[in-house]
């Protein structure tokens, strides 16, 4: 576990090492960000680890804003503000908007690719010219921050389908930092729990704790809905569990139940014959280890000689520790 000015970040995959790594150099800047990632993976964890570690921590505060939590007649005016008698209901001296609040900070918008095309324009203004109009105003207002945006949706793909601005595209995409799911940190999701679990024990005046068996059913589930399923789940469980012991029994069926791989991996018609062969042996012997956690179990699994299973253990960086 790192410690980053207060913040706990759990980083024992070589995977999302390598994502705090890249964050920790970006906070040394003033570049725009783009966080890509599932939804629960973290994005706003990452976002807010730049903020902490940049110089403007300082001088300036980090606002966030979620573009798909706003309606749109109302976004404009949250994001830019608005001067004295911009519309009805205004107030009389104006409001400052989410640019001027994070003046010499960081703005963070979440949900990018739900901004309206309208508003779009507007944020591609930001970064091209350093500034912007409040509602109603004559004269531009610098803008003076540092913009991280976030998503969960594939950005080109809206872009194909008129959806997003190419160039605003082109420039929310300087430095991207892609979040990597919790599947695909498989070091990571016990010091998780045992993290969560000490958080809402103290929470909610506990002392549960997880059977091994129970630990093992938990490592073997895929998590789509990753950290945050994750950390909703224990918070539930500390909650409603009776006994001391959290038992397999107390968990919800869909994580008793395994996946299988066939359940698992999906098709893509954009993928080569090498490149969905090289998807289905990484998705097969992540899918082993997790559950024997040995490169020589995995390997009477699968078939194959324990040096194969540790190439792709290797290859594909699924596994720290002892796999043996």
């Amino acid at each position: 576990m790192q410690q980053v000015l207060g913040h706990k970040i759990i980083a024992h995959s070589n995977t999302f090492m390598r994502t705090i790594d890249l964050a920790t150099r970006v906070a040394q800047t003033d570049s725009t960000v783009l966080i890509l990632g599932e939804s629960g993976v973290g994005k706003e964890v990452i976002a807010h680890l730049i903020y902490q570690l940049n110089k403007r921590r300082e001088k300036g505060a980090f606002i966030k804003i979620n573009c798909g939590a706003i309606p749109e007649d109302l976004l404009e005016s949250e994001l830019f503000g608005y001067d004295t008698g911009a519309f009805t209901g205004a107030k009389k001296e104006g409001k400052k908007g989410m640019f001027e609040l994070a003046q010499q900070g960081v703005i963070f918008l979440d949900e990018i690719a739900e901004l309206p095309l309208r508003l779009q324009v507007k944020l591609l203004r930001v970064l091209q010219e350093k500034e912007f109009f409040r509602l109603g105003a004559v004269k531009p207002v610098n803008a003076d921050v540092q913009i991280i945006a976030a998503t969960n949706k594939d950005l080109l793909e809206a872009v194909k389908a008129k959806s997003f601005r190419e160039d605003l595209y082109y420039r929310l995409n300087v430095v991207p930092i892609v979040v990597p799911p919790l599947r695909e940190r498989w070091e990571d999701i016990v010091p998780l729990i045992l993290l969560y679990l000490n958080e809402f024990n103290e929470k909610y005046k506990q002392s549960k704790f997880f059977s091994s068996e129970c630990l093992k059913v938990m490592l073997s589930y895929s998590w789509p809905g990753n950290v945050r399923q994750l950390a909703n789940l224990i918070e539930r469980l500390v909650v409603t569990c009776e006994e001391q012991m959290i038992r397999v029994q107390d968990l919800p069926g869909e994580i008793k139940t395994p996946v299988s791989i066939s359940d698992r991996f999906h098709i893509n018609e954009s993928l080569s014959l090498p490149e969905a062969l090289s998807r289905l042996e990484r998705e097969m012997v992540e899918w082993t280890m997790r559950r024997y956690r040995s490169t020589y179990k995995a390997a009477k699994a699968l078939g194959v000689s324990q040096s194969t299973v540790a190439r792709c253990v290797k290859k594909y960086g699924l596994f720290k520790g002892n796999t043996g």
